[in-house]
């Protein structure tokens, strides 16, 4: 029984943190709405062009704007309090959602106006971004980051399991401008719970976050690429992540297989979208043991997902790629906890912004790079050969990776964090001495 225990999610975060309770309850209803409209987002413009390509270019679209977002986010979230930033970043999210439903009640919905709201989308949301990730540590403290990244992934995994279905539900009703309606509305939510969280300030502001100007900007991120770039275990957290995500990346794909593999309309898409959420939420539910793992298991688990992957794009038999696409999302659940826990585990809270703002630059630019990879390959192949040779990819990269990094393989998040000689007072007191 002691052992079994130990598999149980870790609650403590909730029950003991009132304003982690307010930023989850509002990130679970923003996310919600979100993933409603990605499945919206994604039938639409298959709908409107027909072309797997597209589908992907949409994501990459996001990508970019979230990508200039994320960088300046970093540098504010070092220096503004957190909390401010993340009420003035999301508010705007749901005048965009409400853009996107008024073009979906358009005679004729303009292709355009899907691109630039997805645009808008990503800028805010990498502004914000690295405000919400800096803050999770000092909410729930250090030693609860594998428990509050569970949660964070948890969350994040019912609504992604309870989105795509009910945005499915909604397509084939009310229609795809409902989805995009209920997306305003988890926005709004997400605002209102912001309200009565208490401020975030940074804990202390080094002299490059803390000037004013373009130049000294520029320095505040050189300060975070300094750290990371020195950090062997963050880069190999790094790259462990683009190679489970650059071409291995089968959403943007999903109503093209929908159609194609399995012979489905959109009830068949938010089933494909849901199972990978299911398998997630059982790796949520038996993740205590993450508190106590590292490196290791962080391996096993992009394995994991990058082998069902490639089992999923093998298969004919619905059933079969839905099992498969739920044992990936539990290996994606288990590797998602051990690499932000990891990350901020390992990192300063004066760099903490800086550092998730480089983190999700290539959190955001490999999906992206991955869905319009797979597109593109779709293309030139078939859906179904893309998604395929993305899961092998992502197996050989992952094997190279764990090769290469040993302070990767090492790890562990109940060892005391590494930090780079240079970044260490007695090493940057080396670094200024006249020489």
């Amino acid at each position: 029984m002691p052992r079994l225990s130990g598999l149980a999610m870790d609650l403590t975060p909730l029950r003991e943190h009132r304003d982690f309770r307010l930023l989850y309850a509002g990130f679970l209803g923003a996310l919600l709405g979100t993933l409603m409209t990605s499945v919206a987002v994604a039938v639409q413009i298959y709908e409107l062009t027909g072309s797997p390509l597209q589908i992907g270019l949409v994501s990459l679209a996001r990508a970019l704007p979230l990508v200039v977002g994320v960088l300046i986010g970093g540098v504010l979230a070092d220096r503004r309090d957190r909390r401010l930033l993340m009420l003035v970043t999301r508010l705007p999210l749901t005048f965009v959602a409400a853009g996107l439903m008024a073009n979906a009640l358009l005679p004729h919905p303009q292709l355009w106006v899907i691109y630039v709201a997805t645009g808008l989308t990503g800028l805010f949301a990498g502004l914000g971004g690295p405000a919400m990730m800096a803050a999770i540590p000092a909410l729930v403290g250090t030693e609860r980051l594998a428990a509050a990244g569970a949660l964070t992934a948890a969350s994040t995994q019912l609504a992604a399991l309870l989105g795509p279905a009910l945005g499915g539900v909604l397509i084939a009703g009310p229609g795809i401008a409902a989805c995009f309606a209920v997306d305003a509305a988890g926005f709004l939510v997400f605002t209102v719970a912001l309200l009565f969280v208490r401020p975030l300030p940074p804990a202390k502001t080094s002299t490059a976050a803390s000037g004013k100007g373009v130049r000294q900007a520029f320095a505040a991120v050189a300060d975070g690429v300094r750290f990371v770039r020195g950090h062997r275990l963050i880069v190999g957290l790094l790259l462990i992540d683009a190679a489970a995500m650059v071409f291995t990346m089968p959403q943007a794909l999903y109503p093209v297989l929908a159609d194609e593999q399995f012979g489905g309309g959109p009830g068949v898409v938010g089933l494909l979208y849901a199972a990978p959420a299911l398998g997630a939420l059982v790796g949520a539910a038996t993740s205590g043991w993450t508190a106590r793992a590292g490196g290791h298991a962080l391996v096993g688990a992009v394995l994991v997902w990058g082998l069902s992957l490639t089992g999923f794009g093998l298969t004919s038999y619905l059933p079969l790629a839905l099992v498969l696409l739920a044992l990936a999302g539990l290996g994606d659940l288990i590797s998602e906890t051990l690499r932000s826990a990891l990350l901020q585990h390992g990192t300063p809270d004066e760099l903490r912004g800086r550092v998730s703002s480089l983190w999700m630059v290539q959190a955001t630019v490999s999906p992206a790079l991955g869905n319009a990879a797979v597109g593109f390959l779709a293309e030139l192949s078939s859906a179904r050969a893309a998604v395929t040779a993305g899961g092998l990819v992502c197996v050989v990269a992952t094997l190279l990776v764990a090769a290469g990094f040993p302070a990767l393989r090492a790890a562990r998040l109940g060892a005391p964090a590494a930090v780079p000689q240079e970044m260490t007072p007695r090493g940057q007191a080396e670094k200024s001495a006249p020489q």
